[in-house]
């Protein structure tokens, strides 16, 4: 697909991320439920905010992280998501675009403020998110750049962002528009919280308008409510890509009757798991553009993810087109 002026456009909640450490009394003091994602109002983010140790803040978002992880590789990219006219809103702006990804979504200028996420990471590497979408329930159909959309291979939504209602309507618009324009539409579930809230609705999501799937084992067994081997088999009858990450045990890749396992890269040290998922969907997208086979796509997609639990936060701290050109039989 030469003729597009993206490989991937990503949609999904514009947040910045504030991460401190934490360990396993903290979160049972605070009442949080270890190693997920729980949406929280303004007052609640202001409660945990106020109980956080030292730590970082960046812009964030999983679709943004993915975005910014096909960027880092070479790869022509574009965001959508909402952010308000704020300080956070310039920052997280300013960050993307810095990265050379374009970013034109036009900031709210009343209402809720930019979205922040509270990330709790213990000492096994496991992330606790308390997520105030501030903004993001802004995003709707309106924001969604059909010129963008119709001119990138692959359109990438967040299921986290399928919790604010107007986004709904934004996935189908983005979805309708790329497939028009002969383009594929990847979905990442994002989170087992996330699909056990839209079970129904993410089966005909994925049904209906998804190509490629992302999702890790605890996701893809809840969404079929089986275990991990019956999820597999059922998947090659609901999309044409299916990429499902093991945690230390590498990635499952479905493609019709094709299957891959592809084991994980190697790791110095396990220090946050926080984008694990983002950056395996970048290494693998920027394949996928490519025209690589799925086993290579698994690969740069386990190689990015290597990368990033090997430190603290969702965005690279090596650079990744180095990294995936000094691999075995990856060149980028």
């Amino acid at each position: 697909m030469a003729d597009c002026a993206f490989d991937v456009v990503g949609i999904g909640n514009a947040i910045v991320d504030v991460l401190a450490h934490a360990d396993d009394a903290q979160l049972r003091s605070l009442g949080l439920a270890k190693g997920v994602m729980t949406l929280v109002d303004a007052q609640e983010a202001e409660r945990l905010y106020g109980r956080m140790g030292p730590g970082m803040e960046c812009s964030g978002g999983s679709a943004a992280n993915t975005i910014a992880g096909v960027a880092a590789l070479g790869g022509k990219t574009a965001y959508m998501g909402k952010v308000k006219d704020d300080q956070l809103g310039q920052v997280f702006r300013h960050d993307l675009r810095s990265q050379g990804v374009a970013f034109d979504t036009p900031a709210a200028i009343d209402g809720p403020s930019t979205a922040r996420c509270l990330i709790f990471v213990t000492p096994d590497a496991q992330r606790t998110m308390q997520t105030y979408l501030g903004a993001c329930i802004e995003l709707g159909p309106d924001d969604i750049d059909a010129d963008v959309v119709g001119n990138a291979q692959v359109t990438y939504l967040e299921g986290y962002l399928w919790d604010p209602p107007q986004a709904k309507a934004a996935f189908r618009k983005a979805a309708t528009i790329a497939h028009a324009a002969g383009r594929k539409v990847a979905l990442s579930l994002s989170d087992p919280f996330c699909v056990e809230r839209h079970r129904a609705e993410f089966v005909e999501l994925v049904n209906d308008h998804i190509d490629v799937l992302f999702a890790n084992e605890a996701e893809i067994t809840s969404l079929f409510e089986s275990d991990f081997d019956q999820a597999m088999r059922r998947l090659r009858d609901h999309v044409e890509v299916a990429a499902v990450t093991r945690g230390a045990k590498g990635s499952v890749v479905v493609a019709g009757g094709q299957v891959v396992v592809q084991g994980a890269e190697s790791v110095a040290g396990l220090v946050d798991t926080t984008g694990a998922g983002d950056l395996y969907a970048a290494g693998f997208l920027r394949g996928f553009t490519q025209g690589r086979d799925i086993a290579t796509c698994a690969r740069l997609g386990g190689l990015c993810a290597a990368e990033i639990i090997s430190h603290f936060g969702a965005r690279p701290a090596t650079d990744l087109g180095q990294l995936v050109a000094q691999a075995t039989f990856v060149t980028v």
